[in-house]
């Protein structure tokens, strides 16, 4: 297991879950990495606003990094913050929050290949262990919010919603939508938790 790892961050639920485990394990977490789209100066497919992932950065006291990129560049600009963050940081891993989806895996950890450094997945585990994961989130006290929601998959007036039991009463009644929303049923932004530091 790598020590100093950069972690791919989009201030959802998934990466700040992988961030409390890594830190549990003893890995430091020297920088936070996170994509953001040329043109709408937005991340990718979180659609958040910079300045709320730096206030996250802040509260978590490990610097963030945006990676400004495009879909066809994507791979290559992420691999060129990776091997920056070795110089900078010493880094010897890079971090994912994804869950169970293999060719979400098999892309990260041709990623890290690329850039000499090993992948980390803290939260990989059986499909069947969403739920588990999501009600992991909720019992360790963490506070977030639906902020974007795929409407083929889930009622738009779902934006808005606080994770919580009821969410987690109301998401499980959908037999074909993921509990954490691993392929973008859902995305969250997290407001506290036991990572942060008091506002």
């Amino acid at each position: 297991m790598p020590k100093q790892v950069a972690l791919s961050f989009s201030g959802g639920k998934d990466s700040c879950l992988a961030l409390y485990y890594l830190q549990k394990q003893g890995v430091d977490v020297k920088c936070l990495l996170t994509t953001v789209l040329e043109d709408s100066k937005e991340t990718v497919a979180h659609n958040e606003k910079l300045e709320r992932v730096e206030r996250q950065a802040e509260r978590l006291d490990i610097p963030v990094y945006f990676i400004e990129t495009n879909f066809p560049t994507y791979e290559d600009d992420f691999i060129w913050y990776i091997s920056d963050m070795k110089q900078r940081y010493g880094i010897d891993g890079m971090a994912f929050g994804d869950i169970y989806l293999q060719g979400h895996r098999e892309w990260g950890e041709k990623l890290a290949a690329r850039a000499g450094v090993e992948p980390v997945y803290p939260l990989w585990s059986e499909q069947a262990k969403a739920a588990g994961w999501l009600c992991d989130f909720i019992a360790l006290g963490f506070e977030a919010e639906v902020i974007k929601v795929d409407s083929e998959k889930l009622p738009q007036n779902w934006a808005g919603r606080k994770l919580d039991q009821s969410f987690v009463s109301d998401i499980m009644t959908y037999s074909d939508v993921c509990p954490m929303g691993e392929s973008g049923e859902y995305h969250t932004y997290v407001h506290d938790g036991p990572i942060f530091r008091p506002d």
